[in-house]
C-alpha cells in the first residue's frame, strides 16, 4: 500500500517514517510533503494513496483545506492539539493522535485503517458514515476563553477582554488592561480557526485585533489603513492595501 506523510517539522517526519516501516514495512511511503499548497498539487498529479498521515498545522496554513476537494482515502490526523477533533472527523479520518506520536498509538490506528479498509471501498458505508456525521457540519461554538500564562500560573482571559493576539517570536495575548500575557499557540492561522470572524480580524501576518477595541481608522496615501485603538491599547495598526477594502466591509 502506499502512505503519504504531510508533516513541516522534520524530526517529526522522520520519526512517523520510522514508525510506519516498522510497522507496515511492505508499505510505499512518500513524502514528506511540508504546505498545504504542495499537499493539494502532489494528489492532483498522482493516483490517490491508499492512506494519509498529515499534521494539521503546516507551515502555509492549516492541513484540512487539502482535503476541501473531497480527496477520498482514509486520513490519520497528527497534531499536538485537540482544538480539531470534530473537524478532523467530518473528512475520512480514521484517527487523531497527539504528538508525541506514540507507535503502539500508530499501531492501533494502522489496524484500524486495515479493518475499514474494505468499508471505504462500499458506498453503502460511505453514506452511512456521512450521514452518522452529519450534525459535525453544524456551526461550532467560537472559543470563549483562553489559557495565557503569567509567571508559573495558568489564567483563563475571557474573549470581551482580549485586545489581540501578537505574533513574534512567540504568540502573545493582549487584554483590555495593556498587560501582555504568553500562549501555547503556534500560529495565528490556528486562532483565526477559533475566533468569531464578526468580532476579530487579522489585520496583518503578524496581528488579529477584536472589533471593541478599534477607535477607528484613517487612510494614506499608498492605500493602506492606519488603526486607532481605544485608550492607546496599542499602536497604530497598518492594514495592507490589498486587505484594505475588506477590512472596511467587515468594520462597517
Amino acid at each position: 500500500m502506499t502512505v503519504l506523510i504531510i508533516e513541516d517539522e522534520p524530526l517529526v517526519a522522520v520519526g512517523l517514517l520510522r514508525l510506519v516501516k516498522e510497522l507496515e514495512p511492505a508499505a510505499n511511503v512518500v513524502g514528506p510533503l511540508v504546505t498545504v499548497a504542495d499537499s493539494i498539487q502532489w494528489l492532483k498529479q498522482h493516483p490517490a494513496p491508499d492512506l494519509i498521515l498529515s499534521d494539521i498545522q503546516l507551515a502555509d496554513g492549516i492541513s484540512f483545506d487539502i482535503f476541501n476537494d473531497a480527496v477520498g482515502c482514509p486520513v490519520i490526523f497528527t497534531t499536538a492539539y485537540n482544538e480539531y477533533a470534530v473537524r478532523a472527523f467530518r473528512i475520512n479520518s480514521i484517527d487523531y493522535l497527539l504528538k508525541p506520536v506514540e507507535k503502539t498509538e500508530l499501531g492501533r490506528a494502522l489496524q484500524k485503517f486495515h479493518q475499514l479498509q474494505e468499508k471505504y471501498k462500499n458506498e453503502i458505508y460511505l453514506r452511512q458514515v456521512k450521514e452518522l456525521f452529519q450534525d459535525f457540519s453544524k456551526p461550532q461554538p467560537y472559543k470563549q476563553r483562553f489559557a495565557v500564562h503569567a509567571g508559573r500560573s495558568v489564567l483563563l482571559i475571557e474573549r470581551p477582554d482580549v485586545v489581540s493576539f501578537i505574533k513574534e517570536e512567540i504568540i502573545y495575548l493582549l487584554n483590555s488592561e495593556g498587560r501582555r500575557f504568553i500562549t501555547d499557540y503556534r500560529s495565528l492561522d490556528e486562532i483565526d480557526e477559533l475566533l468569531d470572524p464578526t468580532a476579530f480580524f487579522r489585520a496583518t501576518r503578524q496581528c488579529i485585533v477584536q472589533l471593541s477595541f478599534i477607535e477607528g481608522f484613517r487612510g494614506d496615501d499608498t492605500g493602506r489603513l492606519h488603526l486607532k485603538m481605544k485608550r492607546n491599547l496599542m499602536e497604530d495598526i497598518v492594514v495592507s492595501r490589498e486587505k484594505a477594502s475588506e477590512f472596511r466591509k467587515w468594520f462597517g
